[in-house]
């Protein structure tokens, strides 16, 4: 079956209202004899003659009456698809966002993010869920609206980014462990025993490359794939987590921070979206939350937190 020109549609809207082949062709800048072979293509189309003359004019028949609303509603419909966006009302905006990053993302920016979105647009809801997985596949679906992480290898092409902070690696252990009084030296954090965090290699992760960049090894004793698990095993025995500073400063809370006694890695945080998001109002709007947000919690909330607690003899 051959596919319908739908832009009759359009030339029936106008015949419907002007009744009048004459009057239609003008609003549609068309010659009398175009509109003439349009009408009697809408004709075959719908094997009615939706027009007949009466007298010196035209009159709609039963079937053109039943028509016209909706190919009023119809031809409506697709000009206002077929337009820009109307401005973005915030106040009127209901949509739930859904927001995937690691361990410590939500507890650290997530407060002043629910703030800051509360306040502008009190109908949208954010839905952090943990990253299980460094991909960025559930990008692509309708799954996941955008994503923080550390972009290691060239995005495709389809996923966009921003930076956001760039973090550094700092140890921890639990109140009363061994480090946690005096100055934690290079012999000392390496005399003692490790929990590494990576969702890919259980052995070896950019601490330990840093290590080995100076003809160093540390003992991991134990592997997990969150900051969360390695925060937790550390608060639990003398294992000693090494983990970002600014993505876990909540998951720290009630123990013992130290600056790193060598070169500590530093990684930088971006938030990922797809392309297909990328010209949405409320998505664009969203992000300028999160990217102002993430800036000034940590421009608040500087490293010198970490400075201070430094441990020295």
């Amino acid at each position: 079956m051959a596919r319908p020109d739908l832009n009759l549609l359009v030339t029936l809207d106008v015949l419907l209202q002007e009744g009048s082949v004459t009057r239609a062709a003008e609003r549609l800048a068309l010659s009398p004899s175009a509109m003439s072979r349009a009408l009697a293509r809408l004709r075959r189309a719908t094997g009615d003659p939706l027009l007949v003359r009466a007298g010196r004019g035209l009159v709609p028949t039963p079937r053109a009456v039943e028509l016209r609303e909706r190919v009023r509603g119809l031809v409506r419909d697709a000009e206002e698809v077929l337009r820009p966006a109307a401005g973005l009302d915030l106040a009127a905006l209901e949509r739930t966002f859904v927001l995937r990053g690691s361990d410590g993302f939500a507890e650290r920016f997530g407060p002043e993010l629910v703030a800051v979105v509360g306040a502008q647009a009190p109908g949208v809801r954010l839905w952090f869920v943990q990253k299980t997985a460094k991909d960025t596949g559930s990008l692509r679906g309708d799954g996941v609206d955008m994503e923080t992480g550390v972009v290691e290898d060239a995005l495709p092409p389809d996923v966009l980014s921003e930076p956001l902070f760039t973090d550094r690696f700092v140890g921890v252990v639990r109140s009363g462990h061994p480090l946690s009084t005096g100055r934690v030296t290079a012999a000392r954090y390496l005399s003692a025993r490790h929990v590494h965090v990576s969702r890919r290699d259980p052995a070896e992760g950019l601490v330990d490359e840093a290590l080995r960049a100076e003809g160093r090894r540390r003992e991991i004793a134990a592997a997990v794939g969150g900051f969360g698990a390695a925060l937790a095993l550390a608060r639990a025995s003398d294992l000693v987590a090494t983990v970002p500073e600014h993505h876990t400063a909540g998951l720290r809370r009630g123990m013992r921070s130290f600056a790193l006694p060598f070169r500590a890695p530093e990684v930088t945080v971006s938030l990922l979206w797809h392309a297909r998001l990328d010209a949405d109002p409320a998505h664009r709007w969203l992000r300028e939350r999160v990217v102002g947000v993430c800036r000034r919690v940590i421009d608040l909330k500087a490293p010198a937190a970490v400075a201070a607690a430094e441990l020295r003899d």
